[in-house]
């Protein structure tokens, strides 16, 4: 990995784990990353599913949802 990207990383890192704020917010996202990434492998078809998940994450990101 490159030095620079990691060092940036570590320093995002350490930042998140001083706020709690933040440590819930992203506690709550991997959380909800967990439960994307289990329902596209349940799914028959993976990929139409990964599509709906990706077109979900995008319209949250808009503000639409």
């Amino acid at each position: 990995m490159n030095p620079l990207f990691a060092g940036l990383l570590r320093m995002g890192a350490r930042k998140l784990a001083q706020n709690p704020e933040l440590r819930a917010k992203s506690a709550r996202a991997a959380r909800a990353a967990i439960d994307e990434a289990r329902k596209i492998a349940q799914d028959e078809d993976r990929a139409r599913a990964a599509g709906r998940a990706v077109r979900r994450a995008l319209d949250r990101f808009r503000g639409a949802g």
